[in-house]
């Protein structure tokens, strides 16, 4: 395949983000098009990037090399069933970010096509995402670079090779920008409480947040463990603190909270 010629059915905020991440790194507009239901949503994105814009789902996958599924999970089925009944999903990638839908809903809802599944983070809006990517054992490898490509465009991809781990990356990724933004405010809030107000307190959090993860980035060979220990000076204020996080096993806290994310993702799965 050359350059493939990539549709989103869904033009929602991930659409949005994976589109305008596409452009920046280079991409044609004139390969690129979306398709939603809801007109003010396409004209945004044809106006602020030159993409295509179709009113219907078998427009948008008449002209596609590859499918973007992004819409919501509840709708998937109706979508997946009209695009097989009604028009040729043969020769065609399709990639979903559907929390949720398995590949093995998706074939069968949309026929034995090429399927990648994707789990993007909130993130992939600012482009400092983490995707996690799954493929069907009949998708080639040409195919899962594409879909590999197109995930780059908003951040850091991390193909699983089972398709539970995409369980896992939902709690070690897709939710996890709330464990921190939850760590966050607690640390406002406080900061707050001190005198701080509202706006330096939030500055001093964000900005500490961003600097420590832009640390961590810059120095892999150093666990994070030993980054904690390099601050938290045996004796120190920094080490007291750690004391009441550790008193308090954060630890353990953490690993019960995303295992509830990993068995929630089950539970839906399941409830289809």
């Amino acid at each position: 395949m050359a350059t493939p010629r990539i549709v989103f059915i869904g033009a929602g905020h991930m659409a949005g983000s994976l589109i305008g991440g596409m452009i920046k790194q280079g991409m044609d507009s004139a390969f690129i098009g979306a398709c939603d239901h809801n007109p003010p949503k396409l004209e945004q994105l044809q106006s602020h990037y030159g993409i295509q814009v179709y009113s219907d789902s078998l427009s948008a996958l008449n002209s596609a090399d590859v499918i973007v599924l992004a819409v919501k999970p509840q709708v998937m089925q109706a979508l997946c069933e009209t695009l097989k009944q009604d028009g040729d999903v043969s020769g065609k990638l399709f990639i979903s970010v559907a929390a949720g839908i398995t590949c093995s809903h998706l074939k069968k809802w949309l026929g034995d096509v090429p399927i990648v599944r994707c789990m993007p983070n909130l993130p992939a809006k600012v482009g400092l995402g983490v995707s996690g990517l799954y493929a069907s054992v009949d998708t080639n490898a040409e195919l899962r670079k594409i879909a590999e490509q197109t995930l780059e465009c908003v951040g850091a991809v991390i193909w699983v090779e089972k398709e539970e781990g995409i369980n896992h990356i939902i709690a070690a990724a897709g939710s996890a920008p709330a464990y921190f933004f939850l760590f966050m405010d607690a640390i406002q809030q406080y900061a707050q409480s001190l005198g701080f107000s509202e706006k330096d307190a939030r500055n001093i959090v964000t900005q500490t947040a961003l600097g420590s993860a832009t640390l961590a980035m810059s120095d892999p060979g150093t666990t994070l463990a030993q980054m904690c220990q390099n601050v938290a000076v045996k004796g120190g204020t920094t080490a007291e603190a750690v004391r009441v996080f550790n008193q308090a096993d954060i630890h353990t806290t953490v690993k019960k909270a995303m295992q509830a994310a990993i068995e929630r993702s089950q539970q839906l799965e399941d409830q289809l």
